[in-house]
């Protein structure tokens, strides 16, 4: 309370028709008259409501675990409470799911006092392909799901998990499922910033952070076969999990929490850390895990510091001009365990405002654009030769 009254109104205010919406709620413990207002709703609403009310949990979890085993209908979308959806929402989605036969279905996000996901709003598609797509960026609940496919793979939340247990959910959803869809021309959430900064995903101990981040990576390794395409999703616990715990906030930590980070990384750098994930990685991103992974907080805290001082490294070029680095700090300091190739421009990065790419990626990129031309020469001279022949 009180966001959940906007968020049961935008319940009914949906386009598809109460008759088609059951609602389980599951009040977690609540201290604020959620429960109550929650048994008035149910008693007035036109769309069926049932409420669950029980013992605080800790995380969601729990909750959403009950309702997902409470659920009947064809598709389930865990709405949390202090959100709320676009009055076409569950339609259009319900609609792609139908039609595209897949299991997952994103709606666009947009944030209300607060950031939300945006790179992979850049289309509607009925199909996307999670590895050249961005989806893997946006891994909370709040997306259509395919009640089958959860009961078929007994996907639920795990409830050991004190954060991160959402992306754990939606990965293998992804991963397993029939598909995905992607909905962007109309928004279908919008995530609520609280006034009173009380979200579950902004709170927690680092500590926390690592056992997402180790469940993620076991996550992926079970389910998909060494190769390009593991290596891309492993970009997604590295980028938005481990980096987060050794950018800017490392500075700010103490020796001994300095320490624990390192330690608890240790293994998991050893295990899934390769050169095929660090070369999906910008070079100042990549500097920052391949010192970690080499057990130099030292030489992780000169990187963070020159990044703080917003300098622009020089760019140094290969002597045969194939290859492109930037020189951060401790490039070609052997004593820093550091390699050359942990400086190299392998993706797409940015250097003082441009946009610099490697000599082979830009070759690559001639080379696709100089084939499109030529088919469509080809294309065109047979148009051509029809035409006189016709």
């Amino acid at each position: 309370m009180p966001y959940l009254i906007r968020c049961l109104e935008s319940v009914e205010a949906q386009t598809i028709g109460a008759d088609r919406i059951e609602m389980v709620a599951v009040d977690d413990g609540s201290t604020d008259g959620t429960g109550e207002y929650l048994e008035e709703f149910a008693a007035r609403s036109a769309v069926a409501t049932r409420v669950i009310r029980q013992a605080n949990s800790g995380g969601p979890s729990g909750p959403r675990n009950v309702g997902l085993g409470l659920a009947r209908g064809r598709y389930v979308f865990f709405l949390d409470a202090d959100d709320y959806f676009g009055d076409e929402a569950l339609e259009r989605m319900v609609a792609m799911a139908d039609r595209a036969h897949t299991d997952v279905v994103l709606g666009k996000v947009v944030g209300v006092n607060r950031g939300a996901p945006m790179s992979m709003w850049t289309a509607t598609r009925s199909r996307v392909d999670i590895y050249n797509s961005k989806i893997i960026y946006t891994l909370s609940a709040q997306k259509l799901f395919r009640r089958e496919l959860l009961e078929r793979i007994g996907l639920r939340f795990d409830e050991e998990l004190r954060t991160g247990e959402d992306a754990l959910f939606t990965m293998e959803a992804y991963l397993r499922g029939a598909g995905v869809s992607v909905i962007s021309d109309y928004t279908c959430y919008h995530l609520v910033g609280r006034g009173d900064g009380k979200h579950v995903t902004k709170s927690g101990t680092y500590l926390w952070r690592f056992d997402s981040m180790r469940a993620m990576m076991a996550l992926i390794h079970r389910l998909e076969p060494a190769g390009p395409k593991r290596d891309i999703l492993m970009i997604r616990p590295f980028a938005i999990g481990m980096l987060q715990q050794f950018g800017p906030v490392f500075l700010r930590d103490s020796e001994e929490v300095r320490r624990d980070k390192m330690e608890l990384a240790a293994p998991l750098m050893d295990v899934y850390w390769n050169d095929g994930v660090a070369r999906l990685i910008k070079v100042a991103e990549r500097l920052r895990l391949a010192a970690v992974a080499r057990g130099r907080s030292d030489v992780l805290v000169d990187v963070l510091t020159y990044l703080r001082q917003k300098s622009v490294p020089d760019v140094v070029r290969s002597g045969k001009g194939d290859r492109v680095f930037l020189a951060y700090p401790h490039f070609r300091d052997r004593s820093s365990g550091l390699w050359d190739s942990d400086f190299e421009v392998t993706v797409p990065d940015w250097h003082g405002g441009e946009r610099i790419e490697s000599p082979v990626a830009a070759v690559r990129r001639m080379s696709r654009s100089r084939r499109a031309v030529r088919r469509l020469r080809r294309a065109v001279r047979r148009w051509r030769a029809r035409l006189i022949t016709g």
